[in-house]
């Protein structure tokens, strides 16, 4: 009965509270994915090939990466610090580049977009669903988000 007694004990004190088992995944991890819309209304008739094609919004563990309507390549925004509350994540990102010299001599990235947020170096995300997200206050994505292949 005493070791009974102990695992349960000794269970009850790696359990975390309210049972639910720890993970080493990142605050932002329920972001990761492909997402659409933002820029423009998501269209009802969106396919998951069409969306996977031409994603707008990427989210990985140490990154963002962010669509331009006016450039051919992704912006890179390296993630800095991701604090999430409940229905809300805000990232801080490295500052941006500045266009500096690369490899080889050759010209490195340019200047690095921010979200039109209050600064180049935030974004906020609200979780309005599981596959539906919006970016608050950040004037270049007036329109909701919608996870790649939820349809």
């Amino acid at each position: 009965m005493r070791r009974i007694f102990a695992c349960l004990t000794a269970l009850a004190l790696i359990t975390p509270i309210g049972g639910q088992a720890q993970t080493n995944e990142p605050p932002h991890a329920w972001l990761f994915g492909t997402w659409t819309g933002g820029l423009f209304p998501v269209p009802s008739t969106l396919t998951p090939e069409a969306c996977f094609g031409q994603p707008v919004v990427i989210f990985t563990r140490d990154v963002v990466l962010r669509a331009t309507l006016t450039e051919a390549t992704y912006t890179q925004r390296v993630i800095e610090t991701a604090r999430t509350d409940p229905g809300t994540t805000n990232f801080r990102f490295a500052p941006a580049g500045t266009g500096a010299v690369g490899l080889l001599g050759l010209a490195g990235p340019g200047p690095q977009a921010g979200f039109g947020c209050e600064n180049d170096n935030v974004l906020h995300v609200q979780r309005r669903s599981d596959n539906n997200i919006t970016f608050p206050g950040c004037l270049e994505f007036s329109y909701p988000l919608v996870r790649c292949g939820s349809r």
